[in-house]
C-alpha cells in the first residue's frame, strides 16, 4: 500500500475517533432543586404549602426521580406538601426537600444526581381583640338600671368571652350586654369596665362612665283653699251656721276624711259695722263676730261630721266682710307661710253657740166675713 493511501486511512480513523469522543463526552448537567413556602406568613392553624421544583432532570426513559421532605410540620415524597401549623408557636420555621434521580433503585448514586433546598415561613402571633363599651342611659336615679353594651372583635375571628366590673353598685352579664344596677351606690360618677378575652389568652378592656344623680326633692306641700261660707244672709243671727253653710262644710269634712294626715284652718272675718260693735261697753255684751263664726264652724265639723277637734284650728283674718274661709293643710305645709296675717282664736274665751232652728212664724187669722 502506498504512502498516500495509508495517510488517507489514518485521517479517516482520526476523524471517526474525534466524532466518537465528542459524542461520548456530552455530560448530563447536575439536577437542581428550588423550594418555596406559600404563604410566607400565617397564623397558627392556617395552611402552608411547600413546593419543590427540580431542574435539569434527565430525560432518559429509565430515569426515576424521588422527592423527600423534612423539617417542622413537613413530611411526604411529592413535589408539594402541606405543612401542619396547628401546634406551632409564633416564630420562624424552615422545611427542607431533597431530590434524587437515576435508574430505579440506584437513584442518587452518581454525582450530579442529588440536590436539596429549603424554604422558610413565619407563624405570627394572634392579634388581641378590640372592644368598646357603652352605657344607656348614662344618667340614673338611685335604684335605676342601665344597659351596658360591648362591641368587640377578634382580627383572626377567635372565640371571645366577656366580663364586666363597676366601681360601685352591681353589674351582671357575661355576653355582649350586661345590666348595671345603681342600688346601694352613692350619687356621683360610676366607672364601668368591659373586658373581652379570646381563647389564646389575649384580652382587651374598655371603660365608660355613668352618673347617679340624687332625685329632686319632693315638692313642698302647700295649703289648699276650700270653700267659703257667707254669714250675710241672716241679719238677726249673723254668726249662725245655716243650711247653706252646711253644704260647704260637709265638703270640708269629706276632704279631711280623705286626707287623714291633713288638718284644717277656718279663718273668719267681720265687717266694719260689726267691728264697731265689738268695742267694750258698760251697757251691752261684747260680741266677737269673726271669732264666733270660726268657733261655730268648728263645732259643726266636730259634732255633726265627727272630725277630731285637734285637726281643726280657728283664726280671724283682716277682711272687711262676713265670710269664713276654710283651708286644708297637708302634712309638711306651713299655714302661716301660705296664709299670712291671721290671728288664732282663744277657744277658751269663745264658746260655740247652739245651732237652733229658726222659730216658726205665726200668722194672724183673717176675721171671718159676716154673712
Amino acid at each position: 500500500m502506498g504512502s498516500t493511501s495509508l495517510k488517507s486511512i489514518c485521517v479517516s480513523l482520526v476523524a471517526v475517533t474525534l466524532v466518537t469522543a465528542a459524542v461520548g463526552c456530552k455530560k448530563q448537567p447536575p439536577i437542581t432543586l428550588a423550594c418555596n413556602a406559600t404563604p410566607p406568613a400565617i397564623y397558627p392553624g392556617e395552611p402552608v404549602t411547600a413546593t419543590a421544583t427540580a431542574g435539569s432532570v434527565s430525560t432518559k426513559k429509565n430515569n426515576n426521580v424521588l422527592y423527600n421532605w423534612s423539617g417542622t410540620g413537613a413530611a411526604g415524597n411529592t413535589t408539594s406538601v402541606t405543612v401542619a401549623t396547628d401546634t406551632l408557636s409564633p416564630g420562624s420555621y424552615t422545611v427542607k426537600a431533597d431530590v434524587k434521580e437515576g435508574k430505579k433503585g440506584k437513584e442518587g448514586l452518581k454525582p450530579g444526581q442529588t440536590a436539596e433546598c429549603s424554604a422558610s415561613f413565619t407563624v405570627k402571633e394572634f392579634e388581641p381583640p378590640t372592644i368598646s363599651c357603652l352605657a344607656n342611659p348614662v344618667t340614673l336615679k338611685p335604684g335605676d338600671t342601665s344597659t351596658i353594651t360591648s362591641t368587640a372583635a377578634s382580627p383572626q375571628n377567635r372565640p371571645l368571652t366577656y366580663s364586666y366590673s363597676a366601681t360601685a353598685g352591681t353589674i351582671s352579664g357575661n355576653g355582649t350586654t350586661a345590666v348595671y344596677s345603681s342600688a346601694g351606690a352613692p350619687t356621683g360618677q360610676i366607672g364601668i369596665t368591659c373586658n373581652v378575652a379570646d381563647d389564646k389568652n389575649h384580652s382587651a378592656t374598655a371603660n365608660t362612665n355613668l352618673t347617679i344623680v340624687a332625685p329632686p326633692p319632693p315638692p313642698v306641700p302647700h295649703v289648699q283653699t276650700l270653700c267659703n261660707v257667707s254669714f250675710a244672709s241672716d241679719a238677726k243671727r249673723p254668726t249662725r251656721v245655716d243650711n247653706e253653710a252646711k253644704a260647704c262644710l260637709d265638703q270640708v269634712a269629706l276632704d279631711l276624711k280623705q286626707a287623714p294626715d291633713a288638718t284644717a284652718v277656718v279663718v273668719a272675718d267681720s265687717n266694719a259695722a260689726e267691728k264697731a260693735k265689738e268695742k267694750p261697753s258698760k251697757h251691752k255684751k261684747v260680741e266677737h263676730f269673726a271669732e264666733q263664726r270660726a268657733v261655730n264652724i268648728k263645732d259643726y265639723l266636730v259634732k255633726e261630721q265627727g272630725i277630731e277637734p285637734t285637726r281643726i284650728s280657728v283664726s280671724t283674718g283682716t277682711g272687711d266682710d262676713q265670710n269664713a274661709q276654710s283651708y286644708l293643710v297637708p302634712t309638711g305645709a306651713t299655714f302661716a307661710n301660705d296664709v299670712p296675717g291671721t290671728t288664732a282664736v282663744d277657744e277658751t274665751a269663745i264658746k260655740p253657740e247652739e245651732r237652733k232652728p229658726l222659730p216658726e212664724r205665726h200668722h194672724k187669722k183673717a176675721p171671718a166675713k159676716q154673712q
